[in-house]
């Protein structure tokens, strides 16, 4: 079973996620940015969802995960849960 290990920030709104990706492209701290911003509980840990299956999270939230180039900030991502911006730092 593939696992991997994640960062992310979830908003609200597509804007609110486009606007914390420039950020990000200007050089913020991804880590600092979820703290301040994310919706999600992991917001306390700088949004590190720590490891997980392929297949336990939603279907687009994976095949960023598992499909995309690890390290860099990929998205708007959007799920049920709002739009994300998601860093994926390792998978096996």
């Amino acid at each position: 079973m593939p696992k991997a290990c994640a960062y992310h920030i979830l908003v609200k709104t597509e804007q609110e996620c486009l606007a914390i990706k420039a950020k990000l492209a200007k050089g913020g701290d991804f880590n600092k940015l979820a703290k301040q911003h994310s919706l999600c509980p992991s917001k306390k840990r700088g949004g590190d969802l720590g490891e997980f299956n392929k297949g336990d999270m939603v279907k687009a939230f994976d095949d960023v995960v598992f499909k995309k180039p690890l390290f860099e900030v990929h998205g708007p991502v959007k799920t049920k849960f709002g739009y994300h911006l998601i860093k994926t730092v390792y998978r096996t």
